[in-house]
């Protein structure tokens, strides 16, 4: 019976192991990385993946599938303090090609005390320019929040935790990103010569090495030249509904710093087709 009862702890404790060796599987298994990624656990026993960005590299991770619509979700905590001139990434894109297709969230750093800038894009066969950004209402320092694409054959949604921020929409003359399969990219990187006042304030290298920890990731999601997963009507026909267009007003209306579609200077000869449509 003693050494019976000695066992019990030991099998509960391996179980745990292995608890936490299932928990690691969404960032090797999925994804290949680049530059320093570091992998530990929060007090939950999720798996946090950390990107770093100094003078010498930055960071990142793929995914090893490529996707045709789904939705696409993660965890995010982004550098403390000064983080000026840096860019942290989720994003989709089908690759490097002139004709590429791609849709990003990028948080492009700040200075201290400054609002971190979330600039949304969408780019169909080459043809990008189609920003929104937004000034972050909250630290998205001091704690994890939760970053979503939407993609689906009518329509590209952008969320910030319960938050629709964004909507663009397809028309049938129109580009729109829908026969490309993209794989899923997180990346942190200098963007010194573009992120922070167009360029104006670079990374303060005393700073280094700048963090930002990933979380909670989550794909629903068509795998390019496989089934789409049950449910997934959920996204695949997913629009928003007068309460998700209510919070897209909302946060035009408090924290768009940058809209395409009043930027008669990038565009001299007619803003694009789309910003004269409802």
């Amino acid at each position: 019976m003693a050494r019976r009862s000695l066992l019990l702890p030991l099998l509960a404790l391996l179980a745990a192991m292995a608890a936490v060796a299932s928990a690691d599987s969404w960032l090797y298994d999925k994804f290949n990385t680049d530059g320093t990624v570091r992998t530990d656990y929060d007090t939950s026993g999720q798996q946090v993946a950390t990107l770093n960005l100094d003078r010498s590299s930055g960071a990142g991770f793929n995914s090893k599938e490529q996707y045709l619509f789904g939705e696409f979700s993660i965890q995010m905590k982004l550098i403390p303090g000064n983080s000026a001139g840096t860019v942290s990434c989720f994003y989709l894109t089908s690759g490097d090609a002139d004709d590429h297709d791609e849709i990003d969230m990028e948080f492009m750093g700040n200075s201290s005390g400054q609002p971190v800038v979330l600039n949304t894009n969408v780019w169909a066969s080459g043809d990008g320019k189609k920003e929104h950004q937004f000034d972050l209402w909250f630290d998205p320092s001091a704690d994890y929040h939760t970053y979503t694409i939407i993609w689906n054959p009518t329509n590209i949604i952008f969320k910030v935790d319960d938050n629709v921020i964004r909507c663009f929409k397809r028309y049938a003359d129109l580009a729109y990103p829908n026969s490309k399969p993209m794989a899923l990219h997180a990346t942190l990187w200098d963007g010194s010569y573009w992120a922070t006042e167009k360029g104006k304030v670079p990374i303060d290298w005393s700073g280094a090495p700048f963090v930002v920890s990933y979380k909670g990731y989550n794909a629903d999601a068509c795998v390019a030249g496989g089934a789409c997963p049950a449910g997934s009507d959920r996204w695949m026909n997913k629009q928003p509904d007068s309460a998700e267009w209510g919070t897209v007003k909302w946060a035009e209306s408090n924290y768009l710093r940058y809209d395409y579609c009043t930027d008669g200077w990038r565009f001299p000869n007619g803003l694009p087709a789309e910003c004269s449509r409802s």
